[in-house]
């Protein structure tokens, strides 16, 4: 993509409403734009890393088995009757009357829906385990949205559901999820350490929330630090594999990890000591919840079993924060001067800037970077506008791509480009015909 022709309009001072740092950055680097309270337009650059966001969700779920489907953002209050949570969820939920004096809402999260669909579709245990997901958009009416994205009203949201005959596969459905979001997360770069949480209105038994450190973290976390020295890659496992996948679990769950509302002190002293004992503010990046039968038997949800009973089925739901993960990602990993993207989720692989637009040689060995590198497989932003250098490499650093590719005159003439790694900041002068593959090195 041209510089030229791509919108992406950035602000050169940093704006008044912006509290925290990935408000800052994303309105600064023209990712977003704010129609109201809490509500946002996703311009071209953040909605670019939305989707890298996306994708990486979609993956790690397709190798659960989990399956994909789409529910629609309004749903009816009957079925939030049902199950007593439409008087119970307070003035968060969205409530409308449509030109037939019915009550709907906005739907803030999807237990009811996912369980009257499971019910019209399935009514053996033949057709059972069973996990149903989707990433559709949210509203909750927080009384006071701030920090941009990162507590807005409306907000895109992965939530997953999964179905069991016994509580014994629902367990192991909650544990195939717990190791798929540490997996998630590791391949966008984030330590997301897993705490025990409060059920709050989903309900339930078992509940884990998934949270990045960062200064502007909502909660007070408190955790081992030997959380640090585990193996946080995306390792590879069988998800049938109940032991393996419960080992794994295990693993996590043996060191103390807990959010404020329910952290224990002497049990903190108890079980870490003093020189490992971590406490720092945590952003949720993702709930899991197992709650049996919360919704199941309310909403009549039974299916025959081997004997031929019906019984309730077993369930739990799985959320990840979408649209709060590219403001996640932000406050774990940025500078003074901008934005640095992991790669995965970066929204181009790699820029060039262009230090002398309109000189012949310059602009044509930029032509020929820009073609050769989109033709190995990588996306190229090509900064070819007619600005100072130094508005240019600011603009670059805010917007924080992996690498940053600077071609001059006086590269053109060596044959050199240089190559800068946002991360570390270091640059390197690499021959033109080598920058791709020093870069996928």
């Amino acid at each position: 993509m041209r510089l030229s022709k791509f919108f992406m309009p950035i602000l050169r001072d940093d704006p008044k409403e912006a509290e925290i740092v990935s408000h800052k950055y994303m309105l600064r680097a023209g990712m977003i734009r704010q129609e109201s309270a809490g509500i946002y337009s996703w311009l071209p650059l953040g909605l670019k890393v939305l989707k890298k966001i996306e994708n990486i969700v979609h993956e790690e779920q397709a190798k659960t088995g989990a399956n994909e489907l789409l529910m629609p953002t309004i749903q009816s209050a009957d079925l939030w009757r049902q199950s007593g949570r439409y008087e119970d969820y307070g003035k968060e939920m969205l409530r409308i009357t449509d030109r037939h004096d019915r009550d709907m809402l906005y739907g803030p999260t999807n237990e009811e829906m996912i369980t009257s669909i499971f019910k019209s579709g399935v009514q053996s245990y033949k057709d059972m385990p069973l996990n149903l997901y989707h990433i559709q958009w949210k509203f909750r009416d927080e009384v006071r949205p701030r920090f941009g994205i990162m507590r807005g009203r409306e907000f895109l949201m992965k939530d997953g559901y999964s179905f069991d005959m016994t509580p014994q596969e629902g367990k192991h459905a909650y544990n195939k999820m717990f190791v798929a979001y540490l997996r998630t997360y590791a391949r966008m770069g984030l330590k997301a350490i897993p705490m025990r949480a409060d059920t709050g209105p989903i309900g339930g038994d078992s509940s884990h929330e998934f949270l990045i450190l960062a200064d502007t973290g909502e909660s007070e976390v408190f955790f081992d630090k030997a959380f640090y020295d585990m193996d946080w890659s995306t390792f590879e496992i069988d998800y049938d594999d109940k032991q393996a996948v419960a080992s794994v679990v295990d693993d996590f769950t043996s060191k103390y990890a807990a959010a404020e509302e329910i952290h224990n002190q002497e049990e903190f002293d108890a079980k870490v000591p003093k020189d490992r004992q971590v406490s720092g503010r945590g952003i949720e990046v993702g709930h899991i919840f197992f709650f049996g039968t919360k919704y199941s038997k309310p909403l009549g949800a039974l299916v025959q079993d081997a004997e031929g009973n019906q019984v309730p089925v077993q369930s739990g739901s799985y959320g990840i924060g979408v649209s709060r993960l590219v403001g996640g990602i932000i406050e774990a990993s940025h500078d003074e001067n901008g934005i640095i993207w992991p790669q995965a989720v970066a929204p181009f692989d790699v820029g060039i800037i262009n230090l002398k637009s309109g000189d012949a040689a310059t602009d044509k060995q930029c032509e020929q970077l820009y073609g050769d590198l989109q033709a190995a497989g990588f996306d190229v932003l090509y900064d070819d506008r007619d600005d100072r250098a130094g508005a240019k490499f600011a603009r670059m650093d805010l917007i924080g791509l992996p690498w940053a590719i600077t071609v001059g005159p006086r590269g053109v003439k060596s044959g050199m480009a240089e190559v800068k790694n946002r991360k570390s900041g270091e640059k390197t002068d690499v021959p033109f015909s080598d920058v791709g593959k020093f870069i996928s090195q």
